[in-house]
């Protein structure tokens, strides 16, 4: 006996002939519902979960057409097949009628039990055939959205946590991801639904298994997954992939009967998720190259300068894996300190390469006793002979720790900003670009009074794309004329913190000095 889960309404008014049909296909093994009017079948329609209707063409409250076409008018049963069945209207005109208002199949009266289970089959067939391809079109749809949300993720906890909130969505319930990170640490992403907030933790697995490099697909039992409820009574199906040996699995959990047969959908999922993965793993390991060579190039310690207090910061941009330009020096040259601060347009190794070249440059010309404006013209030449179609920026400066004396030369760099007992105020040197052909002034000279601070900056520290460069010099005084901490490291902190933010889209590089 055929055995098939399908529900199928069956609507005449004759009760004799109704008992026929209803006989015939539950003994097929369908689940049966009855109506005696088109009224009765529509509203069933709404409210009972059919799969096919087996509808009499002459009905005592409308025609059997009328009644097909209004199920197929509306969008949520559009697709819901119709088989005409009829012992009157039997001839072509009137079967061609019927099949033209919607209707699937038409049977004429007599009809055998094989025929009527027959034609029942192959319209279920083409229905689920046509449902199954909708719902893989419309998950089709949402993996594209996954995919772009997982790769334009910041971080790896995002991306988990993307790849959670999708999964859900694709398969409308619950949905956990699972991988590791370069360190070993496994992380598990959950989510119950798509309008509830993906959760992320460490999590071990209870057993551990050997996963070959490649995709597979398995049905676990709930308890494997014990990290999140999943339906009663319903086993979890797993996605599996993994991309090179030395690199951890990437595990996607759903309910196993929310997947179409060889869960094409999931398995597609699973590669996405770990490809977006090895992705932000290497991105993540670029960036940690990247800032180690860039501070290896950066001065190790600040010089210990009786009368001065000292403190930097250098932090990389997040968005960038390219080591940048931005530099600092801070070092003791004849009893006088050697301040200063620049950056060499762009960002990759070569900017970083002619960023080490200028600063080793700039000691060795102040280690031969060079005013600061002299040493910044030897640079201008040296740049202009060997390394042309390069442009830096740079501020200069020779301090005296007894007087506070300050002498100073600005190439094209951001105005040093000097705070006097909480008034600050940013000291003017318009010097040219290094790397360009243009005469430079004379040196600028003031006095840093005591307990004054003396702040240098790059520009990461104050552009924005959504504001001016006077914006941003104004926010930073802003934030400097609240105070200068008793700590000069806190006072950094504070800087970066009130004027860059978290996600930083720029280098970032900070002197500050105070006069005892």
């Amino acid at each position: 006996m055929h055995v098939d889960p399908a529900t199928v309404l069956v609507v005449d008014d004759n009760a004799t002939k109704r008992y026929l049909l209803v006989s015939w296909l539950s003994r097929a093994g369908y689940a049966v519902v009855e109506a005696e009017t088109g009224a009765d079948a529509l509203q069933l329609v709404e409210v009972k979960p059919i799969d096919l209707v087996v509808l009499d063409v002459r009905l005592p409250d409308m025609s059997g057409f009328e009644v097909c076409e209004r199920i197929k008018s509306n969008p949520r049963h559009s697709a819901l097949p119709v088989v005409h069945v009829s012992a009157h209207a039997v001839d072509v005109t009137d079967r061609a009628h019927g099949l033209n208002r919607g209707a699937d199949a038409y049977l004429v009266e007599p009809i055998e039990p094989e025929e009527l289970v027959a034609t029942t089959q192959a319209v279920l067939r083409y229905y689920r055939a046509r449902k199954q391809a909708e719902l893989l079109a419309h998950r089709m749809a949402l993996l594209a959205e996954t995919t772009l949300a997982i790769n334009s993720a910041a971080n790896f906890p995002a991306l988990l946590e993307a790849a959670a909130w999708g999964a859900a969505k694709i398969f409308k319930g619950p949905a956990a991801v699972v991988t590791g990170t370069t360190d070993g640490e496994l992380w598990a992403a959950t989510c119950e639904d798509p309008e509830q907030t993906p959760m992320l933790r460490p999590w071990s697995p209870a057993t551990g298994q050997e996963i070959a490099v490649g995709t597979s697909f398995r049905i676990d039992p709930p308890e494997t997954w014990s990290l999140m409820a999943w339906p009663e009574g319903d086993p979890v199906g797993v996605a599996v992939t993994r991309i090179r040996p030395d690199r951890p699995a990437v595990h996607v959990a759903v309910p196993a009967a929310a997947n179409i047969p060889g869960a094409p959908v999931l398995r597609q999922l699973a590669q996405a998720i770990a490809a977006a993965v090895e992705a932000q793993r290497s991105y993540d390991e670029e960036h940690r190259i990247a800032i180690t060579l860039q501070r290896s190039l950066l001065p190790r310690r600040l010089p210990e300068v009786t009368g001065l207090d000292i403190a930097r910061r250098y932090e990389p941009a997040s968005a960038h894996t390219e080591i940048g330009g931005d530099f600092y020096e801070v070092t003791m040259i004849d009893g006088r300190l050697l301040a200063a601060i620049g950056d060499v347009a762009g960002h990759s190794l070569h900017a970083a390469t002619v960023m080490a070249e200028l600063r080793h440059a700039l000691r060795a010309y102040a280690v031969e006793g060079h005013q600061p404006g002299t040493v910044l013209t030897r640079i201008n030449d040296l740049m202009l002979t060997l390394l042309s179609g390069e442009v830096a920026t740079v501020c200069l400066l020779l301090i005296d720790p007894a007087s506070g004396h300050v002498r100073m030369a600005n190439a094209g760099h951001l105005p040093p900003l000097l705070i006097v007992d909480g008034r600050p105020e940013y000291i003017e040197d318009r010097g040219p670009l290094l790397g360009t052909r243009a005469n430079r002034p004379d040196d600028t000279e003031f006095v840093v009074p005591p307990g004054a601070t003396l702040v240098l900056y790059t520009d990461g520290l104050i552009e924005r794309r959504d504001a001016t460069i006077d914006d941003g010099l104004r926010a930073l005084a802003a934030s400097a004329a609240g105070g200068v901490d008793d700590h000069l490291d806190d006072f950094c902190d504070r800087l970066l913190s009130e004027l860059a933010g978290q996600e930083m889209s720029d280098d970032i590089a900070v002197v500050a000095l105070r006069r005892h």
